[in-house]
C-alpha cells in the first residue's frame, strides 16, 4: 500500500493496532508534549489528539516512534532499491547480457521515481485566515511561544531554479507571520543568501503533513545535486503528486499535503526566534533569524496536523535517524571509496559524534578517509570522529570505542582542528557556527591491553566516583565547573589515572555511565576539542603530540544552555489526567 497521506498513515497504524486515539480535551501549550513525551518513554504507540484546546484540527504524533511504525510507512522495497543501486555500480561494468538481465527490476523500479501533475490538490481544498486556525505545539517550559515542528520547507535557487526541502523549525510570530530558523549550512539557507545578496524575497512553501515519505526526505543527508523529492519518490514508491505552478504562487504545490503556508522570506528582515527545546537535550537560545510572512494558507477538508517532540535523545526522531543511516549506508563507499560504512550516534544530537571503518590499504590512508567523510553534506558537521579500519559493528558504540583504544597512539593519532565552523545548536564553541573537530584514529594491529579498573586513590578531594566506561576509558566527577579553574589540570596530575587512554572529567560520573546513550549524551554534547582537550603534549612538525592519559573536560560549562527539564505542574496535572493510560502502556 502507498500511504499519501497522513489520513493514510493513520489508517493503516489503527488496523495494526498502533495508534492510540485521545478524545479527551489536551492543551497544546506544553500538555501535549508531557504527555507524548511519556509514551514515548514507555516505547507507546503513535497518537492521534481529537479535541486539541483553540483548534477544531487533529494533532498526531509519535508516528514515527518506532521500528514498526517505520517499517508501515515504507516498507522494505526502498532498502532494497538501495542495495541494487550499490550493487549494480559495483558489479555492472563491465556490462554482459547477464549482468543487466538480473537488475532489470532495479529500471522498472527506477521507472516509478518523480513527479506526476495533478489538476486538483486535496491540499488546496480549504483556506483559513490566520495562523491562529493552526494547532501549533509549545513543547518545553522555556520555548519562546508556539512551533511547527514537522515543517517542510520548500524554497528553489534564484540563480538555477534547483529545488530543495528542508526541515527548520518555525515558530509563531502572529497571525500571518513566523520565523524561519533557516541555518546557513542548509540547503535553503543556500537559496535564502543567493536571494538576499540579489536584494529579492524569497518565495516559499511549509508544508505540513503528507505522504510520510516527505518527512524523511526532508531530513535525509542529501548531497545538493540530489532531489529531496525524487529520495520521497522512491520511499513513496510511486511518482509524487504536485500541480505544477497554480496562480497561488511560483513554487510547486505538493498536492497530497494536509497544509500549504504560501509566502515569501524578505530580505534583511531579521526577528529574535527562540528559545526552542531542541534534539540536542539542551534549550536552542534566542538568536535573531530571518521571518517567513504568509500570503495564504491552505489545508485539506480531512486535515489532521502532524507534530513531533524533540529532547533529551531518544525521543522519536532517534527511529527516522536510524532508519535513514539503514537506508543511506549502501551509498557511502560509492560517493567515498576508502570509505567502508560511517555511523552518526543520534545519542549525541548526531552531529556530535560519528564513527567510520576505513580502508587502510597504505600508511595514514585512514586519514585522508577521515578528510574525505568530514568533507561530505552534513556529515562535514561532525564534532568528533572516530576512525578504524577494523570490522566492527558501528552500532556498537563502546565496541567501537575499545576497539580504536587498543590501537590509538595520542602521538600521532589525535588530531585537533580549530577556528572552524560547528553546527548551529551545538554551543560548546566560542561562539554560535563556530568551534573545533577531533579525528580519533585506531588501526592496525594492537598496540596495548587497557586498564580495566583503578587500583589507586585520588589525592585531590575535588575528584570523585571514578568509573570505568570500558577498558582504557576512565569517568571521574569533579567539583562544578568554574572559569579559570584548572580541575582538568590537576586532573592530569593524578597518579590514578595513569594507566588510562583517556579520562573524562564530568559532573556525574554515575550518571554518564548509566548505559551507552548516557555515556554519549553526557560526554560528547559537552566539550569542544579545542578548548577542552588536556594532556601532556609536545609540538613536532607543527602538530600536538600527546602522551597518555588525555583528559576531556566534559562538565556542563557556564555559558551552556539549560538542560531541558519538564514544568512539574504540567508533568502532575498530566499524571493525574492521564496516568491510567500510562500504566497501561
Amino acid at each position: 500500500m502507498n500511504i499519501r497521506s497522513t489520513g493514510d498513515f493513520l489508517r493503516e497504524l489503527s488496523r495494526q493496532n498502533e495508534l492510540l486515539e485521545i478524545a479527551d480535551p489536551i492543551d497544546p501549550i506544553l500538555e501535549l508534549a508531557e504527555l507524548q513525551r511519556r509514551v514515548v518513554a514507555k516505547r507507546g504507540p503513535a497518537l492521534l489528539f481529537r479535541n486539541v484546546i483553540g483548534s477544531k484540527i487533529p494533532v498526531a504524533t509519535n508516528l514515527y516512534g518506532s521500528k514498526k511504525r517505520i517499517r508501515i510507512a515504507f516498507g522494505e522495497d526502498p532498502e532494497r532499491f538501495v542495495q541494487r543501486i550499490a550493487y549494480s555500480a559495483k558489479h555492472l561494468l563491465p556490462p554482459t547480457f547477464g549482468k543487466v538481465w538480473e537488475l532489470r527490476s532495479l529500471a522498472w523500479a527506477a521507472l516509478k521515481i518523480g513527479l506526476r501533475k495533478i489538476s486538483s490538490p486535496a491540499v488546496l481544498e480549504i483556506e483559513e485566515e490566520s495562523l491562529d486556525a493552526l494547532p501549533a505545539i509549545k513543547s518545553w517550559p522555556k520555548d519562546a511561544g508556539r512551533f511547527i515542528t514537522l515543517p517542510l520547507v520548500y524554497t528553489e535557487s534564484p540563480s538555477t531554479g534547483k529545488g530543495n526541502l528542508g526541515m527548520y523549525r518555525i515558530q509563531f510570530h502572529g497571525p500571518k507571520q513566523t520565523g524561519m530558523h533557516i541555518q546557513i549550512h542548509r540547503g535553503g539557507g543556500f537559496h535564502y543568501h543567493e536571494a538576499e545578496k540579489k536584494g529579492q524575497a524569497l518565495p516559499a512553501h511549509i508544508y505540513v503533513g503528507g505522504p510520510p515519505a516527505l518527512t524523511i526526505a526532508a531530513v535525509a543527508p542529501l548531497p545538493e545535486e540530489i532531489s529531496e523529492f525524487l529520495l520521497a519518490s522512491l520511499l513513496l514508491g510511486e511518482r509524487l503528486r504536485i500541480s505544477g505552478k497554480p496562480p497561488v504562487s511560483p513554487l510547486p504545490i505538493i498536492a497530497d499535503a494536509d497544509f500549504a503556508l504560501i509566502g515569501k522570506i524578505p530580505p534583511k528582515i531579521r526577528k529574535p526566534e527562540g528559545p526552542f527545546g531542541d534534539h540536542y537535550g539542551y534549550y536552542a537560545l534566542k538568536h535573531d533569524y530571518p521571518v517567513f510572512e504568509v500570503d495564504r494558507i491552505f489545508r485539506r477538508k480531512d486535515a489532521v496536523w502532524p507534530a513531533t517532540v524533540v529532547g533529551r535523545p531518544p525521543q522519536e526522531d532517534h527511529w527516522i535517524a536510524e532508519y535513514l543511516q539503514d537506508l543511506l549506508s549502501p551509498l557511502f563507499p560509492l560517493v567515498m571509496p576508502q570509505v567502508k560504512g560511517v555511523w552518526a550516534y543520534e545519542e549525541s544530537g548526531v552531529h556530535s559524534l560519528a564513527a567510520a571503518i576505513v580502508q587502510e590499504r597504505y600508511g595514514k590512508e585512514a586519514f585522508m578517509g577521515a578528510l574525505r567523510i568530514l568533507g561530505e553534506g552534513q556529515l562535514s558537521l561532525t564534532k568528533v570522529l572516530m576512525v578504524t579500519d577494523q570490522e566492527v559493528e558501528l552500532k556498537d558504540f563502546k565496541k567501537v570505542f575499545s576497539t580504536i583504544l587498543e590501537r590509538f597512539d595520542p602521538e600521532t593519532d589525535l588530531h585537533i582542528f580549530s577556528n572552524i565552523a560547528q553546527d548551529t545548536l551545538d554551543y560548546t564553541g566560542p561562539k554560535v557556527n563556530e568551534g573545533s573537530k577531533a579525528v580519533f584514529l585506531g588501526v592496525g594491529n594492537k598496540l596495548r591491553k587497557l586498564k580495566s579498573k583503578i587500583d589507586v586513590s585520588f589525592k585531590n578531594s575535588k575528584f570523585k566516583k571514578p568509573k570505568v566506561y570500558c577498558p582504557g576509558a576512565l569517568v571521574v566527577s569533579g567539583t562544578p565547573y568554574k572559569r579559570g579553574d584548572k580541575l582538568a589540570e590537576l586532573l592530569l596530575k593524578e597518579s590514578a589515572i595513569r594507566e588510562f587512554t583517556f579520562v573524562f572529567l564530568v559532573d556525574d560520573s554515575e550518571e554518564a555511565t548509566a548505559s551507552d546513550h548516557d555515556f554519549i549524551w553526557n560526554i560528547f554534547t559537552r566539550f569542544e576539542p579545542a578548548a577542552d582537550i588536556y594532556g601532556n603534549f609536545q609540538v613536532r612538525r607543527n602538530h600536538l603530540s600527546f602522551s597518555s592519559p588525555v583528559v576531556i573536560d566534559a562538565r556542563l560549562k557556564d555559558w551552556y544552555p539549560d538542560v531541558l527539564e519538564p514544568d512539574p505542574k504540567i508533568a502532575k496535572r498530566v499524571e493525574d489526567r492521564f496516568g491510567g493510560l500510562l500504566s497501561s502502556l
